[in-house]
């Protein structure tokens, strides 16, 4: 039988409160709800979330952070450091590494139009609100592809939430692991250029801006060409 390693065995004591925050974000961390080198969403969301004060949630990230459960980017935000025994020890999903491109692309086409249809008319202000967050970050990378890819990741992973369809969710978290499980890495090389990020942003902006107004039919359109886009890369690459 293992023993899980508590990171907060010896920590200096905290408010009630603040320890709360501490305990939630670290469960989080450990279910994998927040996976290892991803951005947990602003103090401002966490706060209005969980119901605390800003400067409760930036004592619980002090903490978090002096135990090396996260990291801090300066103007990037908060990433996770912190990888349970049973992250280390799970292998890559055998789905996931035999997916081809063009299989991969396939499923993306079935889910992504229903995802972003469904995430329009079931989305909070709070979880649209975060979005345009997680897309603020997004512009702010210039020349990072691996760090782009990151973001927007955790964008559609924002969306596939947004459906309130768990099932939906988990599904697309299988296309994500297959996107970086066998081919995204090499395309990130040749793909994601200055140019090409910028152009993304841009998209990603016109995408994000349909589903604050709640305009299905732009929103669902734009994934479509979105995705013909995708499959012309994808050709030039074969």
């Amino acid at each position: 039988m293992t023993t899980r390693i508590d990171p907060f065995s010896d920590q200096e004591p905290v408010s009630a409160t603040v320890q709360g925050v501490i305990d939630t974000l670290f469960s989080r961390i450990e279910s994998k709800e927040y996976e290892i080198d991803e951005r947990l969403p602003s103090e401002r969301t966490l706060a209005a979330e969980l119901g605390v004060a800003r400067n409760t949630v930036r004592e619980a990230l002090d903490v978090l952070e002096t135990r090396r459960v996260i990291r801090r980017r300066a103007g990037s935000g908060s990433f996770v450091t912190y990888q349970s025994d049973v992250g280390r020890n799970s292998a890559p999903s055998p789905l996931a590494s035999d997916t081809s491109p063009l299989h991969h692309l396939v499923v993306r086409g079935i889910l992504e139009p229903e995802m972003v249809r469904l995430a329009i008319i079931n989305m909070t202000p709070r979880q649209i609100e975060a979005l345009g967050e997680t897309l603020s970050q997004m512009e702010q990378v210039r020349t990072d592809a691996a760090e782009f890819a990151r973001q927007e990741e955790e964008l559609y992973r924002q969306i596939a939430s947004g459906t309130g369809n768990p099932l939906l969710a988990a599904c697309y978290e299988l296309t994500i692991d297959a996107c970086r499980q066998n081919f995204r890495s090499a395309l990130l090389r040749r793909h994601l250029t200055p140019k090409r990020i910028g152009d993304y942003q841009q998209r990603y902006n016109t995408l994000f801006n349909a589903i604050a107004a709640r305009d299905i039919e732009a929103a669902v359109e734009f994934i479509k060409l979105h995705l013909i886009e995708e499959q012309k890369l994808l050709l030039q690459e074969a």
